[in-house]
């Protein structure tokens, strides 16, 4: 293993003298160097989080490099969107800026539809399913700030980490059933545990760095407030943006 790292690490260190050699010193040039060897850096992928951010983001008073590098898991690694947008059918700017469609009329240019972007809303219900009892309605959240300029309906970062370590939902929208007369048609019936989130991945990004997870926290916080989707019976999806 240990040789196989140094004939790697003095491939790396040819390949580059060989960039600087031909007077190619670039950062875009050096940039696309390491993602061909397979060395890419934070500092390319804060570069990428940039470049494919779709909505305007207020940097004032933020760290860029971590909002950067949030944008970069956000938007590349993890596909949050897909979840917390409204559905696929809204997902992208249709058609022009669908890459699902064929070209005409996809444009051949990605668009996502900012009017969802991470606004919550998508359906993931009914919820669990047989054998079990089923709540009708189980939406994403809306992950963007509110008035506070805090994200996720103006959750601390404390919160936000709680919540991918642990899936703990602050709202409980989905109370454990009592399984008796009185039970609101929202419960979680055993064994499910109705005061954690069902459908998020947390179990996997539990496993994310502290420092991932404080440059996703970051990076919503840079996001325009979304008011997310009027549905009724879900107002907590719902943002207060002035």
């Amino acid at each position: 293993m240990t040789q196989k790292r140094s004939l790697k690490t003095t491939g790396v260190v040819i390949a580059f003298a060989a960039i600087v050699a031909a007077g190619i010193v670039s950062s875009a040039r050096v940039a696309r160097a390491h993602d061909e060897l397979g060395e890419e850096t934070e500092e390319a992928k804060i570069r990428r989080g940039f470049a494919i951010a779709p909505v305007q983001l207020k940097m004032e008073g933020k760290d860029w490099q971590l909002v950067g590098l949030g944008s970069y898991l956000v938007n590349a690694a993890a596909d949050c969107n897909g979840c917390h947008s409204a559905g696929p059918a809204t997902e992208y700017i249709v058609p022009t800026g669908n890459p699902y469609f064929l070209s005409p009329p996809f444009s051949g240019k990605q668009q996502i539809n900012p009017a969802t972007y991470l606004g919550g809303g998508r359906d993931f219900g009914p919820f669990p399913g047989p054998p079990f009892p089923s709540i009708p309605h189980l939406y994403s959240r809306n992950l963007t700030p509110d008035h506070t300029g805090l994200p996720i309906g103006g959750h601390t970062f404390d919160e936000f980490r709680h919540i991918m370590r642990h899936g703990t939902d602050f709202d409980h929208v989905h109370p454990n059933c009592i399984t008796g007369p009185g039970d609101p048609s929202n419960c979680v019936v055993a064994p499910f545990n109705g005061d954690l989130l069902q459908v998020m991945p947390w179990p996997v990004y539990q496993n994310m760095t502290n420092h991932d997870l404080r440059a996703i926290y970051e990076y919503l916080k840079a996001l325009p407030c979304n008011p997310g989707p009027n549905i009724d019976g879900a107002p907590y999806l719902q943002n207060v943006c002035n």
